[in-house]
């Protein structure tokens, strides 16, 4: 009798044991399932404040330098002034033929001896993706986002180039900042929205301070965006910001001519791609031609979505057909002026082309 008894609980105690075994196991992988995915940093947003100075280049730039070849140390270390140019046909091909004896350069009206001549195929790309997502460009932002990530897809080499993600409106907000990371870029270019959508009542008779996001900063976002980026970087990659927005700059502190002077000063160059929704706004394609200009860029405005990714295609073409053109000014002052500087074709059957010549206008004399 004992026997039996003792038996039955064991019996009852195991199968008891079993049950809760196969009830709990399927509960703990339903959770795991459930479990949230690791959570996203908060991005950085980035306003400039009134009076805001610039950085001073970060230590990384010296550190870098000196890892760097031989050549690129001497454009760095020594006075030569540096300009990248391209050369354009009627037919908008890329001429990549040049030869030193092609071109003159004149600064400041007088002509200047060229040290350097080359094609300028091989050094790193240091690159900020600037995107308007104000509400004017609620309508294009998915065909953006597309020809943005085939872009980077398409220009970027791993492990030598890099480019940040930034998006704006009355603020910037740093997507994703510099890495040759594809996987980061894309999913930064995927989390780039419209925050505050056209019919949305938070933007009547708001203030900047109230609600940065209905207002939009173009020169302030290009101002950070050299500041807080890409003036961080070694001098010996090519930096660029790719802009994409309509122009209608509604709340920059930062002026116009003060955004083209400090890219211009940081060697950064500005390609414009002036897209949004020009039913209910418009595109200020002056403002956006004048910026790319005289920073040594190009400017786009697309009427769809092929003539947007052609002109994504066209800047990815042009940041591999440049020449580089250094030489050693004639003016040895330091004084931290303006410089005017002009390229000419003097080849007498280049100059029957016609070619059109993209370059920075002029560079920030050295100081001290």
């Amino acid at each position: 009798m004992f026997r039996r008894r003792r038996t039955y609980f064991v019996s009852t105690l195991s199968l008891l044991l079993i049950t809760l075994l196969l009830y709990s196991s399927p509960q703990r992988s339903r959770a795991q399932e459930v479990q949230p995915p690791p959570t996203q940093p908060p991005l950085k947003r980035i306003r400039r404040a009134k009076g805001e100075q610039p950085k001073a280049p970060s230590p990384v730039q010296s550190t870098q330098t000196q890892t760097s070849s031989t050549e690129d140390v001497v454009r760095v270390d020594t006075d030569l002034a540096n300009i990248l140019l391209t050369a354009i046909d009627k037919d908008k091909r890329f001429i990549t033929t040049l030869r030193k004896e092609d071109v003159r350069v004149t600064e400041d009206n007088a002509p200047q001896e060229i040290s350097i001549f080359e094609r300028e195929t091989d050094l790193p790309l240091t690159l900020a993706i600037l995107i308007d997502t104000s509400r004017s460009e609620e309508r294009p932002l998915p065909d953006e986002k597309i020809a943005a990530r085939t872009f980077v897809d398409s220009v970027l080499r791993p492990e030598r180039d890099k480019a940040a993600i930034i998006s704006f409106t009355g603020e910037a907000v740093l997507q994703e900042s510099l890495t040759s990371d594809f996987g980061k870029l894309r999913a930064a270019i995927n989390r780039v929205i419209v925050e505050i959508p056209g019919d949305d009542p938070r933007c009547e008779n708001v203030t900047l301070e109230r609600e940065p996001r209905c207002w939009t900063g173009i020169w302030d976002a290009v101002w950070v965006t050299v500041n807080e980026v890409l003036s961080q970087t070694p001098e010996t990659a090519r930096r660029a910001i790719i802009l994409l927005t309509d122009g209608d700059d509604t709340s920059s502190i930062t002026k116009r001519q003060e955004a083209i002077d400090f890219a211009v000063k940081n060697n950064v160059v500005i390609y414009s791609i002036g897209i949004g929704d020009p039913e209910e706004y418009k595109i200020d394609s002056k403002a956006l031609r004048n910026i790319s200009e005289k920073t040594g860029g190009r400017v786009f405005f697309p009427q769809n979505k092929a003539e947007l990714d052609a002109a994504f295609a066209e800047i990815q073409a042009e940041l591999r057909s440049q020449y580089l053109i250094a030489y050693t000014p004639s003016n040895h002052k330091r004084d931290g002026t303006f410089r005017q500087v002009k390229v000419e074709i003097t080849n007498p059957d280049l100059r029957k082309q016609k070619l059109r010549l993209l370059y920075r206008q002029g560079y920030y004399a050295k100081k001290g």
